[in-house]
């Protein structure tokens, strides 16, 4: 195996063996996922063989032999949803749209209820996303996800987040993580692979021998990025979403745009590590 192909891979792993490991999930199920995922993907790379050809071919590409590959074509798959949850659509528009944001550009405080027709009002910005479901329900469950908070005495309701990342809830979670990492690995392996021009923006910046302090102020640099660009971002889509249905034409594809940082301790210098061996 190339060598660099394994260190890369070794380092997309550790981090899926990390989360396994702390909710109790064996090597055998997430091995049987990677079968899955092998056989997925050699179907995709292979379109319109018959299932005859297919077994074969499958079992050459990914090493697993004729029966694996039988019984894992065979299994009943359901895609996963990959489209945002309304309520995510909510808390999206509540933080851009200038209407239900203050002077600053911060979230207003709402009430729940318009009191005249046309008011500011929590009811009017679910009302904004949607009318099928009730503004009731948009409140609750965004509350059940800590994202807002309901003031009952003074009938009103604000966020407590700054992004959409609901807590106390791990299946919503897990579902992020899933639907943004995954996204972020699909773009870079795709620009790996490209044999051209990498047909997805991917860049980082890093830097080292920061105090605990820098981090924070790098946090909170990053934090006030991500607050402009999703300001910018979430009216430019909503724009080019109807200037599409107006036009006609086919809306057939997705995008999704992330900022990410991380911070860690650093490692040894790489000759120090090998005196002390």
């Amino acid at each position: 195996m190339d060598p660099a192909l394994a260190d890369a891979l070794r380092a997309l792993l550790a981090p899926i063996a990390q989360l396994a490991l702390a909710r109790g999930l064996p090597c055998g199920a997430l091995e049987e996922m990677l079968k899955e995922a092998f056989v997925d993907e050699a179907l995709r790379a292979q379109p319109g063989l018959s299932p005859a050809r297919a077994v074969s071919r499958i079992s050459v590409a990914t090493g697993l032999n004729r029966r694996e590959v039988t019984r894992l074509t065979r299994r009943e798959t359901t895609a996963r949803q990959v489209r945002p949850s309304l309520a995510s659509e909510v808390f999206a528009r509540w933080m851009t749209d200038p209407s239900f944001c203050d002077e600053s550009g911060l979230p207003r405080i709402l009430p729940r209820v318009s009191s005249t027709p046309g008011a500011l009002s929590f009811e009017a910005l679910a009302q904004a996303v949607t009318r099928d479901v009730h503004p009731r329900s948009f409140l609750e469950e965004m509350c059940r996800l800590g994202v807002a908070e309901f003031d009952a005495e003074a009938d009103t309701v604000r966020l407590v987040r700054n992004a959409f990342v609901p807590s106390g809830e791990q299946a919503p979670m897990l579902g992020f993580l899933g639907d943004n990492v995954g996204d972020h690995l699909s773009a870079s392996v795709a620009n790996v692979l490209a044999e051209g021009e990498p047909p997805h923006f991917e860049q980082a910046v890093f830097a080292d021998e920061l105090s605990v302090q820098s981090e924070q102020a790098v946090r909170q640099f990053v934090l006030a990025q991500w607050k402009q660009l999703m300001r910018e971002a979430v009216p430019l889509l909503e724009g080019l979403i109807e200037a599409d249905a107006e036009a006609g034409r086919a809306q057939d594809r997705r995008v999704r745009i992330g900022l990410y940082s991380y911070a860690a301790d650093m490692r040894p210098p790489q000759k120090q590590e090998e005196s002390e061996k």
